[in-house]
């Protein structure tokens, strides 16, 4: 059809996309962008009951409702989440290409200097880590550094997230020096952070596990014993909420505690992630 100047439009002559929308090719389509937000809120739900395998249905819906909407920033986040999902749940294939994926739109949305970049590379180097994959853990985590530490809005936690389980990676790489350096670092970032005591409390019982590899057992015993009993002290702290995550932290540190003969400390724990899993 001709307009009233008499010459035909882009409109006339160009097959839409699909047959249920009306966007012709050559046409950059409408961002709909998904509920960043509401996606973490209910994820956090989901992870306080442990539901895994509804956390998962809720992360690939949402990772299809933003590839439809053309939401390349949600879908990063998406990508993100699974990442750690993955981890989560020991499913390393899942991860890799969660993982290959968010590394793919972070070039794409020339995201590689912001914040966002670095916390991509920073899960992305912890799945590998995870999963046994050091070098490239570890050549993720320098990337990740450079970006956060020249960045004056990285947040405090993230940089202690960061430090923390790069010090876990250069551990497995048996470089003990750099491992204790970050955690130290680590310990003083999340001073400055609310509830802060979580993160150091795993910090201290990575140290005990890093002394303990780096010096054998009898010779870092009472060094190992000092840093529990600082990680039971920062974990009794009785301005922290007792919600989901502090369910999920106890659980996490309870194995630490058994390892090392804290069996009262470990059963403890347990007790108040299993009545925090129980109330919500």
């Amino acid at each position: 059809m001709k307009n009233d100047k008499g010459y035909l439009t882009p409109e006339d002559y160009a097959e839409p996309r699909c047959l249920l929308c009306d966007e012709p090719y050559g046409v950059t389509p409408q961002v709909k962008a998904v509920p960043q937000q509401r996606i973490i809120q209910k994820m956090n739900e989901y992870m306080s009951r442990r539901d895994y395998a509804g956390a998962e249905r809720h992360l690939k819906y949402w990772l299809e409702e933003a590839k439809l909407g053309y939401d390349k920033r949600g879908e990063l986040l998406i990508y993100n989440e699974l990442v750690g999902h993955f981890r989560k749940t020991a499913n390393k294939e899942g991860a890799f290409d969660a993982a290959e994926n968010a590394l793919r739109l972070v070039k794409e949305l020339d995201f590689e200097e912001n914040v966002s970049a670095g916390t991509t590379y920073t899960n992305i180097a912890t799945a590998y880590n995870a999963f046994g994959e050091n070098e490239k853990s570890i050549e993720l985590f320098e990337k990740a550094r450079a970006v956060y530490e020249n960045n004056e809005r990285t947040a405090p936690e993230l940089l202690g997230g960061l430090y923390n389980n790069m010090a876990l990676t250069y551990t497995a790489l048996e470089e003990y020096g750099k491992a204790f350096e970050l955690y130290e670092k680590a310990l003083a970032v999340m001073e400055r952070v609310e509830n802060g005591e979580l993160e150091q409390a795993i910090t201290y019982l990575n140290m005990a596990d890093l002394k303990e590899v780096e010096l054998g057992s009898e010779k870092a015993e009472s060094v190992v014993f000092g840093y529990l009993d600082r990680a039971q002290e920062l974990l009794d702290t009785p301005s922290i909420p007792h919600d989901g995550y502090y369910a999920f932290v106890c659980e996490k540190c309870a194995p630490s505690f058994e390892y090392y003969g804290y069996f009262l400390v470990a059963k403890d724990l347990n007790k108040r992630a299993e009545e925090i899993y129980e109330r919500d």
